[in-house]
């Protein structure tokens, strides 16, 4: 009989909640190594505070004994990103009987120059430092020694990646013999905002347009898939500029899973511009999950394992090699060939669903003995 956990979320992301699809795609993994995890969500922004405290009380005396992620973003436990509220959750469930961890998705806290940037960050600290006392561990999908808030050598933290939200993207590694006479195609997975009024959109979006009109004057006409978050507000941007006798541009919004894996199956390598890569990047891992090559900017958070995969690294203040280093991929096929099979293995090693249930059963079985 498998073991019962519950993944705790708060308020719900629109239009799509990628922390309820990592929860289910964890979810199924799980069931394999005896554990079987349900999702639950405390709906305090239509409820209200007092009485979504009332029903997680009721709720949590079924959870006794049993391990309770609650996963973590700022947004998710406060409209303006004031978390606090998530310390009231977590002494409940503690005082419920529930084994508690935390997953950390928001690893550090907001940006910002203003008065009320510098508050918020505050409180995000606290927060954050004070949820890790509370918890019996916490999962964090950067590497520890990458979190600027963390103690050095903390033992109550796990290490965990996050994986592509996507159903079998190793499909995707078996490239369909109809597609050998296609244009040479740059995958496009979410952009930043809107592309049309957001300055870090438009700004995202310029820096893929340079890089595919430098590709393109390299290696002949070549294909952008636009898949996504964003996407379709991306597409009217880009069409300004670039040459669309050199470039065709395809924008699919956003797709069921199934028909993510076909789009970047169809595609030859992943241009992630969204800012610097990293294991918490879960739209990145998309690309490496279905073997492809990716390019992508170098960051304070780029560390292994996602540095095995085959991902071509650019720094971030040079953004404009992105271009030569995408003409390198798509004219090169052996070289493109390698940074894929560098990918397929990362996939099956650190970024897979299966390795990532592994991880969070060790880490339950290992806390579990403490009690």
């Amino acid at each position: 009989m498998n073991k019962h956990c519950v993944a705790l979320l708060g308020r719900r992301d629109e239009p799509t909640d990628a922390v309820e699809d990592y929860c289910r795609y964890l979810g199924a993994a799980l069931q394999p190594l005896g554990f079987s995890m349900s999702i639950e969500r405390l709906c305090w922004s239509e409820l209200g505070w007092r009485r979504a405290r009332r029903e997680l009380h009721r709720r949590a005396e079924q959870w006794r004994d049993g391990w309770v992620f609650l996963q973590y973003t700022a947004l998710a436990w406060s409209r303006r990103g004031f978390p606090l509220a998530v310390l009231r959750v977590l002494r409940e469930l503690r005082t419920s009987g529930a084994r508690t961890a935390v997953v950390f998705h928001d690893a550090e806290p907001y940006g910002g120059n203003r008065a009320v940037d510098y508050l918020r960050r505050m409180v995000q600290l606290r927060a954050m430092r004070k949820a890790l006392r509370l918890a019996d561990f916490a999962v964090t999908t950067l590497p520890a020694e990458k979190i600027s808030w963390l103690p050095a050598d903390c033992p109550k933290t796990v290490f965990i990646p996050v994986g592509a939200n996507l159903p079998s993207p190793e499909d995707a590694w078996r490239k369909n013999a109809d597609l050998r006479n296609e244009l040479p195609t740059v995958a496009v997975f979410t952009v930043t905002g809107d592309a049309n009024e957001d300055r870090a959109g438009q700004e995202e979006v310029d820096c893929i347009a340079k890089a595919v009109r430098c590709a393109a004057g390299r290696v002949g006409a070549i294909r952008v898939a636009l898949l996504g978050r964003n996407s379709e507000r991306a597409e009217k941007r880009l069409r300004e500029r670039v040459d669309e006798t050199r470039v065709k541009i395809d924008a699919y919004g956003l797709l069921e899973g199934e028909a993510v894996v076909r789009v970047l199956r169809s595609a030859d390598v992943l241009l992630f511009a969204r800012g610097p890569i990293s294991t918490g990047r879960s739209s990145a891992i998309a690309g490496i999950a279905c073997g492809l090559p990716v390019i992508a900017c170098q960051g304070w958070e780029t560390a292994p394992p996602i540095t095995e995969a085959g991902v071509v690294l650019v720094p971030q203040e040079r953004r404009e090699e992105f271009g030569p280093a995408l003409a390198r991929v798509l004219s090169d096929a052996a070289y493109r060939a390698s940074l894929a099979e560098r990918s397929r293995r990362a996939q099956e090693k650190y970024f897979s669903w299966s390795a990532i249930a592994a991880k969070y059963a060790e880490a339950m079985r290992a806390n579990s003995s403490q009690h």
